[in-house]
């Protein structure tokens, strides 16, 4: 009797995405779309650096709703929140595309399909490269 191991893996998954996915440069669409996660492989990890995240809200006087953007912020203010974090436990995965490496008509014109496709990869296929026989993944 053969017997496979299946993995039950639990990962929180967070997603953010910069630059837009149309592909009209010439009318003011970016140039680059980057799709970034962070995976937190432990839901206790999780919780813990979202209140590492909010205790420097409001050290730094911030509301519990003020959402950290680096492109707007000092370096000064990013190495705060990166070093806040530092001792947290997750991955981060990011693509960079630029567009003019996209060859495909049918990314170029549909935004969904593009979006998904760059999901797809960010996600999705390196988990098949994992020596794990199956996952199960809840997105948050």
């Amino acid at each position: 009797m053969a017997v496979t191991k299946i993995y039950n893996v639990l990962m929180i998954i967070f997603i953010d995405d910069s630059g837009d996915p149309g592909f009209k440069i010439t009318k003011g669409s970016s140039k680059t779309f980057v799709i970034c996660c962070v995976i937190f492989d432990d839901e206790l990890e999780a919780e813990k650096t979202a209140v590492k995240i909010k205790e420097l809200r409001r050290k730094l006087k911030k509301s519990d709703r003020f959402e950290f953007k680096f492109n707007k912020s000092s370096r000064e203010f990013r190495l705060k929140f990166l070093r806040s974090i530092s001792s947290s436990k997750f991955r981060v995965r990011a693509i960079v595309m630029p567009k003019e490496d996209i060859y495909s008509d049918l990314l170029k014109h549909s935004k969904e399909s593009f979006y998904n496709f760059k999901l797809y990869n960010l996600l999705i296929e390196p988990l098949f490269q994992s020596s794990h026989n199956f996952w199960i993944l809840r997105v948050i």
